[in-house]
């Protein structure tokens, strides 16, 4: 069983909404993730979805996007994003999802040997101060991690735990004051996927390990509109880490 990654399909939710107008990558960008998911992605696979699913407004709307992603092979875990307008009362959206597919909020789910949380996120503190709306917001966000990470840990102690955020966890350059990095440390988790970045700001955008956890940037324009092998790019991560602790080795021992 493997797990992949990848954030931010805007799906058009109803309308032709064309994401090209962000730019030509973006042609065809579902039918070309849906190629590459299904060449590679095996019924028992876990895909992580973490947010900015659908540009519908209403969750009628929202519904043949989600078909789309059920037809998929692999069970899909799906986290709430800043432009999921159609998300609404959970146990509503919990009612429309195909088989095989999981919304978090708030909560945790157990799938394949691990234990799932998360949340939305907000903007973090940075350079700049925030304003008095995102300072409410974040704090929020923060609460309602804590207590996903709770469940978390409350329904699968000794499970390997990963969090699922939309917005980044840390302001750029500011993971020493990041709540959510210090959270997801304080309970464990051993991997932390996001998504919400794009184009410019994807340059300096968080990835690689943090002590224990391995955090993943996987908005799909990032990834060349292909689904991330979280397992095989930590084994990728791991090996690169060691060749450099050989090398820096032996030019102490020189």
């Amino acid at each position: 069983m493997k797990t992949y990654a990848i954030g931010d399909l805007h799906l058009p939710g109803g309308d032709a909404k064309p994401m090209d107008v962000f730019g030509l990558q973006w042609e065809r960008h579902f039918e070309r993730i849906a190629e590459d998911w299904r060449r590679r992605v095996a019924e028992e696979d876990i895909v992580l979805l973490p947010g900015d699913i659908s540009w519908a407004m209403r969750q009628q709307e929202a519904e043949p996007d989600l078909r789309a992603i059920g037809a998929l092979p692999g069970r899909k875990i799906l986290l709430r994003g800043n432009h999921d307008y159609w998300w609404s009362a959970i146990g509503r959206v919990r009612a429309a999802l195909p088989a095989g597919m999981y919304a978090l909020q708030n909560d945790a789910v157990v799938l394949g040997g691990q234990v799932f949380c998360g949340t939305r996120g907000w903007i973090c503190p940075g350079e700049e101060p925030l304003n008095p709306e995102d300072v409410r917001v974040h704090a929020r966000e923060v609460v309602r991690f804590r207590l996903s990470l709770e469940t978390a840990r409350r329904v699968a102690p000794d499970l390997p735990l990963t969090v699922l955020m939309h917005f980044p966890p840390a302001a750029e350059r500011r993971e020493e004051d990041s709540r959510f990095l210090s959270l997801a440390g304080e309970y464990g988790a051993s991997r932390l996927v996001y998504g919400h970045l794009h184009g410019a700001g994807l340059r300096n955008a968080l990835t690689g390990r943090r002590g224990a956890m391995h955090i993943h940037q996987v908005s799909c324009d990032g990834l060349g509109f292909r689904l991330l092998d979280l397992e095989a790019k930590e084994r990728e991560s791991g090996e690169r880490a060691a060749v450099a602790s050989e090398a820096q080795q032996s030019k102490n021992a020189d």
